[in-house]
C-alpha cells in the first residue's frame, strides 16, 4: 500500500538525503556572485582537506555525475603517449577502460573474478612486465558487489613501482578513511551524491598539483578538461561554464553535517552498523550475500537471487516499492542478484523498517507455496 513518507533510498546514490541538506537547495546564487564563488572555494578546500591533500593536491570541481569525472581524469591526467592499466573486478572497472578505448588512450586490463579482491602483488608483476605502463586505474570500492579493494597496499606498489595512481573512490569517498598523505595517488574521484550525503549534478577530481600543471592539453574534451577547469578556478574563482549551484549548496551543507557527525571515522562507524544489521537481518530471512564479509565495504550489498524458482525480483522491488523503499537490480555477469545499500542520512532503524518488508515478502510468498 502506498505511503506518505519520503522514499528510503537503499542505493549507492542518488540516495536519501537530510532536511538540512535538501533546505540548502531552496535558495538562487548567481553563478558569478562573490558569496558564491566563496561558497565553491570552501567546498573545495573542506574535500582537500578531507582526503589528507590539501597540501599536494587540488579539488577540481566537475559538473554531471561520477562518471563524468572519471572520463574527464582519463583524459586529462593520463598523457596521449601514457598507457593506462586498468584493474578490474566489476562493472565501474571495464567503464574505466571502455573510457579509455573511447579516448583512444593505450590501456591493458589486469582483471580478477567479481568475488575477489585485486591483489596488490599481481599488480607490481603487471608493472613489472610492462614498461609503457605509466597509469594504474582502481576503483577502490567496486559498487558491483560491494567489495573493497585494497588501496594503500595497491597504492604502495604502484609508487614503487614509479607510477601514477588514479582511485575513483566514488562510494568510497566520506564512507572509508582515505588519507592521500599516507596512501599516495595521484587523483581522487568522486561525487556529492554518495557518501558524503549531497545530491546528484557534481563530481570532482582530488588531483596532484605538481602533475596537473603537466597536464596542458592532454584532454580531447573541452568541457571534461580537469586542467583548463582547475586553471579557471586559479584565475578568478569561477566556473568556466554554468554551473549547479544548487548542488554546490547542498554539498556545503551535507559537508557541515558531517564534521558534526564526527567526521569520516563516525559516519564509517554508522554505515558499518547499518551493514551488519542489514547482512544479519538478510541472512535471517534466507538470503545470501555474494561476496565475504572480510571484504565486504559499508556501502551496498549483493544478494544472490535464492533458488526454488520462487523469488523475483521485479515483484520483490514492487513489493518494497509500495511501502517507500527502493533496492537496486544487480550487475553481476556471473549469476542474478540485487543490491540494498547501507549509505545515506540512515542508521538502523530505517534498515530495520527495510527488513520488516523483506520478512512480509518472503513470508507471504512462503504462504504462497504451502497452499
Amino acid at each position: 500500500m502506498p505511503t506518505a513518507r519520503p522514499p528510503l533510498l537503499l542505493t549507492p546514490g542518488p540516495l536519501t538525503t537530510s532536511d538540512r541538506t535538501r533546505a540548502a537547495m531552496g535558495r538562487d546564487w548567481g553563478s558569478r556572485d562573490r558569496d558564491f564563488i566563496a561558497l565553491s572555494e570552501g567546498v573545495r578546500t573542506r574535500l582537500a582537506q578531507l582526503a589528507g591533500a590539501a597540501a599536494t593536491h587540488v579539488t577540481v570541481p566537475v559538473q554531471g555525475s561520477g562518471t563524468f569525472a572519471v572520463e574527464a581524469a582519463v583524459q586529462s591526467l593520463v598523457p596521449p603517449d601514457g598507457k593506462l592499466l586498468v584493474l578490474v573486478n566489476g562493472a565501474y572497472g571495464r567503464r574505466i577502460a571502455a573510457i579509455a578505448r573511447r579516448l583512444g588512450r593505450a590501456f591493458a586490463i589486469l582483471e580478477t573474478g567479481e568475488n575477489c579482491a585485486i591483489a596488490a602483488d599481481a599488480v607490481a608483476r603487471a608493472l613489472a612486465a610492462d614498461d609503457a605502463l605509466t597509469d594504474v586505474a582502481l576503483v577502490h570500492c567496486e559498487t558491483t558487489t560491494g567489495l573493497l579493494n585494497p588501496l594503500p597496499e595497491i597504492a604502495a606498489r604502484v609508487a614503487e613501482a614509479g607510477r601514477r595512481l588514479l582511485v575513483d573512490a566514488m562510494s568510497s569517498f566520506g564512507a572509508v578513511p582515505i588519507d592521500i598523505s599516507r596512501t599516495p595517488c595521484t587523483a581522487l574521484i568522486a561525487s556529492a551524491n554518495k557518501a558524503l550525503e549531497g545530491v546528484p549534478g557534481l563530481a570532482f577530481v582530488i588531483a596532484e598539483t605538481a602533475h596537473l600543471r603537466r597536464c596542458q592539453g592532454n584532454a580531447v574534451s573541452l568541457s571534461l578538461d580537469l586542467h583548463d577547469q582547475w586553471r579557471g578556478f586559479e584565475q578568478n574563482g569561477q566556473w568556466r561554464f554554468t554551473p549547479p549551484v544548487q548542488v554546490v549548496a547542498a554539498l556545503s551543507a551535507a559537508l557541515d553535517q558531517l564534521d558534526a557527525e564526527g567526521g569520516v571515522a563516525a559516519r564509517h562507524a554508522r554505515y558499518r552498523h547499518n551493514c551488519d544489521t542489514l547482512i544479519n537481518g538478510m541472512e535471517a530471512c534466507g538470503f545470501t550475500p555474494y561476496i565475504d564479509r572480510a571484504l565486504q565495504a559499508p556501502v551496498i550489498v549483493t544478494f544472490r537471487i535464492p533458488p526454488g524458482g520462487w523469488f523475483d525480483f521485479d515483484q520483490f522491488y514492487a513489493f518494497l516499492g509500495a511501502r517507500g523503499i527502493v533496492v537496486y537490480p544487480g550487475k553481476l555477469t556471473a549469476e542474478p542478484s540485487f543490491r540494498i545499500g547501507c549509505i545515506g542520512a540512515i542508521g538502523a532503524a530505517e534498515i530495520r523498517r527495510a527488513l520488516d518488508a523483506v520478512g512480509a515478502f518472503v513470508a507471504a510468498h512462503r504462504r504462497q507455496r504451502a497452499s
